[in-house]
């Protein structure tokens, strides 16, 4: 099927992918991982940030990481990339960094009151997008989904496991 436009006829023919790379649950979790990639990354180029600003904003929120160091380790970000992303949030004034009065060769790193506002903004894009992605699946579905990532989370990326239970 063919749509006109103004420039001429648009084509809606989807292209549909060989059903041996269809089958396969690691290339649609690939293929799905980067649809969800592009679609987030709009929303936060809207606002001049990129997913990476966001987790370090998520960890320092979460007042559990406030080493530069500690940061790229919990993140896994190189230690030279997350200077440079700090360098972008603290030109922004979202976050603020000192030397550490305990050892001079370390920094600590603080939300700022923009830094924290802008955290509950992000989580709320990041909310409506993944709702937005996540549509087509009921609410069981999605616990079932995330269920099963966290599964395999534990094996492949420990980071992302839930926390044992006390």
């Amino acid at each position: 099927m063919t749509v006109t436009s103004p420039k001429g006829p648009v084509s809606t023919v989807i292209a549909r992918l060989p059903q041996q790379l269809v089958g396969s649950t690691t290339f649609l979790l690939k293929r799905l991982g980067y649809a969800a990639k592009e679609r987030s990354m709009s929303a936060y180029e809207q606002l001049g940030l990129h997913p990476y600003h966001h987790a370090i904003l998520i960890a320092l929120g979460e007042s559990s990481h406030e080493t530069q160091g500690s940061i790229a380790d919990a993140l896994g970000y190189d230690r030279g990339q997350l200077v440079g992303l700090l360098d972008e949030l603290e030109k922004r004034g979202l976050v603020e960094r000192r030397r550490d009065p305990q050892d001079r060769r370390r920094h600590l790193v603080s939300l700022t009151a923009d830094g924290k506002r802008m955290l509950t903004g992000l989580n709320t894009v990041a909310r409506e997008n993944e709702d937005a992605f996540l549509d087509p699946l009921t609410d069981a579905e999605r616990e079932t989904l995330h269920a099963l990532l966290l599964k395999l989370a534990e094996r492949y990326e420990p980071g992302c496991a839930p926390l044992p239970r006390t």
